[in-house]
């Protein structure tokens, strides 16, 4: 059975099944750039491409509520933590529904489902795998209460770092995990006074005991699953430094409570109950989800992230799992982006600075055109650089004039009137014309499958930024070819041969509209429109329906006879002025623009004041007399 009553995918025999999560965005702010690629847009991507091909897959994500940040965004806008999640769970929503972002559930931590799924995995390690110590926290004694992490900033105490601002428990800039009690000249977030340290007593999960096991699945798994390099460093890096025990619980109100009378007063650490969300949001989206979640042997599972947070899947997520003693489906493949940074610095949601998923809708530049630039942009490797000219570039030149030219050429000459074009009708090829004896054609063809057989290994691999290279080279080829083949020349003096190099570029129209899908959806669609075909049925390149032995004859692709729609060119060109002024508009902190905004808003009212008005039939009026 495929699918259970509430009409959800379950893992299918026979089919290749494949479970996709990207890290759960945390709801203290609203997503930026860095984050949307980072995450829920390159596992979009993916999700995207398995459905293209016939697989079983889904996509979970959801918002990561509980824990420190959420406590100190509530305190910051004078509200509740649970009105801050309702609040930012719906602008995130919002976001990644702008941005076509396909989950199958994109659920909240913050559900009865994970406190449900966390009780019975901590009740199922706590005999054998955790430990109680005292340890010393930081106590704010103006505000009553232990600071966790995300409530202490300080100094960096790593050698030739020294950020002023470092997080008790990661320093943003050099990337180093802390606890808060490392940090020197400490200071509470809330009050700004110095804290004192006290002893608490917590719960650990004592990693050094499942060190075997871990490094087990680690090497076996890092080799099968292709884990990206910056992932297999920062794992090695935690094994080689020596595992840990590592604290689960938390002197906190807003989280996961602790099924245990001692600790009843704390909650989970986040790190500890988060990864478990990628479970409890599956079990939000069917009441089946162990058949997801506890499948190894039938299920693949693919997770995406930012590197921050590559130990937390590959040491502690794992190691809980593998500490239950059941038989969990474990990650297979992690893919891992470093930092996009914007102009001449980082985005960051806490200062507030670079282009944030709200902002997007307000240029007026395409979901499309956004998408293309962040997937172009994929920081795979290394960081890598958003610049609006950069922007502006990748629009003129690859989507304007290479992909919708070629599409808006092909399209636009079928439609035109007979006499000049085919009527908005897909010719037929004679007998005697065929693309295999056409030396042109055949050579095009052929290179046309090789860039497949390229797309589909990149993809497989996780090679996004590659995989769309691949797909944009085909629209290279295509230009090419129609430029070789002098289509408006063969009009006239050879229309046979006409009608199949039309007939073969058109076919490509229609493969370049699949393998772009999982990368510019919306594109996808226009295209299907303009062609008269229903995308929801068409967008397909699997093996069992001989899509691919399909694109070995392009000029097969679109029947003869079939009436296609109306061509509409597919990108605008974004100007030199355009650019200028969103480089000026967001240039700075959101602060800094809020206080732009103001004194605009200032001057245009000044502005009026001074202003006269005519009003009909009667003498002029002044708004200042």
């Amino acid at each position: 059975m495929a699918e259970n009553v509430k009409g959800s995918k379950l893992p299918m025999e026979g089919k290749r099944n494949i479970l996709i999560t990207s890290a759960l965005p945390y709801v203290n702010n609203v997503p930026h750039l860095g984050n949307i690629i980072g995450c829920v847009l390159s596992a979009d991507v993916f999700a995207r491409y398995c459905r293209l091909r016939g697989y079983n897959a889904i996509y979970i994500c959801g918002t990561d509520e509980y824990g420190t940040a959420t406590e100190t965004k509530a305190m910051e806008e004078n509200c509740s933590p649970k009105e801050i999640c309702d609040k930012y769970h719906a602008i995130h929503k919002e976001v990644y529904n702008w941005f076509n972002i396909s989950f199958d559930e994109f659920g909240r931590t913050s559900c009865p489902q994970q406190t449900e799924v966390c009780h019975a995995i901590f009740k199922s390690i706590y005999d054998k795998w955790l430990s109680e110590n005292t340890i010393q926290q930081l106590y704010c004694d103006s505000c009553e209460r232990f600071l966790a992490d995300r409530l202490v900033e300080g100094t960096c105490p790593t050698q030739g770092c020294k950020y002023d601002s470092a997080r008790g428990d990661q320093c943003e800039k050099c990337g180093k995990l802390l606890n808060p009690t490392e940090l020197k000249n400490p200071r509470c977030k809330v009050c700004e006074k110095p804290p004192r340290i006290r002893d608490t007593d917590h719960l650990f999960l004592e990693l050094p005991l499942l060190k075997d096991r871990l490094e087990k699945y680690i090497s076996e798994m890092s080799v099968v699953g292709g884990w990206s390099q910056n992932a297999i460093q920062t794992t090695n890096s935690w094994l080689r430094e020596g595992l840990r025990s590592r604290c689960i619980t938390r002197d906190l109100k807003w989280g996961v409570s602790v099924p245990h009378e001692k600790y009843s007063d704390k909650v989970f650490y986040v790190w500890f109950d988060a990864p478990i969300g990628y479970v409890s949001i599956t079990s939000c989206y069917t009441r089946d989800w162990e058949k997801w979640w506890k499948n190894p042997e039938n299920v693949e599972l693919y997770q995406f992230m930012g590197k921050d947070n590559v130990p937390f899947h590959t040491v502690m997520f794992p190691s809980t799992l593998l500490a239950t003693g059941e038989n969990w489906t474990l990650m297979k493949t992690i893919s891992v982006t470093e930092y996009l940074n914007y102009e001449a610095g980082k985005f960051s949601k806490s200062k507030g600075i670079g282009v944030f998923g709200n902002d997007v809708k307000d240029t007026n530049i395409p979901v499309e055109v956004w998408r293309y630039y962040l997937l172009t942009n994929r920081p795979e490797v290394s960081d890598t650089l958003f610049t609006w000219p950069d922007l502006q570039a990748k629009l003129n030149s690859e989507l304007l004039n290479n992909l919708g030219n070629f599409i808006h050429r092909v399209l636009s000459f079928i439609a035109k009137p007979a006499g000049r074009g085919y009527d908005s009708v897909i010719p037929s090829i004679p007998d005697d014309v065929s693309g295999e004896s056409h030396i042109q054609t055949k050579i095009f063809a052929d290179k046309v499958v090789a860039y497949i057989d390229q797309y589909i290994e990149a993809m497989e691999k996780v090679k996004l930024k590659q995989g769309l290279k691949t797909a944009m080279s085909i629209s290279s080829e295509g230009n090419a070819y129609l430029q070789e083949a002098e289509f408006w020349r063969l009009y006239k003096e050879n229309r046979p041969l006409c009608s199949l190099v039309m007939k073969t570029a058109v076919g490509i129209v229609y493969l370049l509209a699949c393998l772009l899908e999982p990368f510019i959806p919306s594109f996808t669609r226009e295209v299907f429109k303009q062609l008269n075909l229903p995308a929801v049925t068409h967008v397909s390149l699997c093996q069992d329906k001989g899509d691919i032995d399909r694109v070995k004859r392009p000029w097969d692709i679109i029947s003869a006879g079939h009436k296609i729609g109306t061509p509409e060119p597919l990108f605008r060109e974004l100007k030199d002025e355009e650019v200028e002024f969103y480089r000026k508009k967001f240039a700075g902190s959101q602060a800094d623009r809020t206080v732009r905004a103001e004194a605009e808003a200032e001057n245009v009212a000044g502005q009026l004041k001074k202003t006269k008005l005519s009003i009909i039939g009667k003498e002029e009026i002044s708004l200042n007399p």
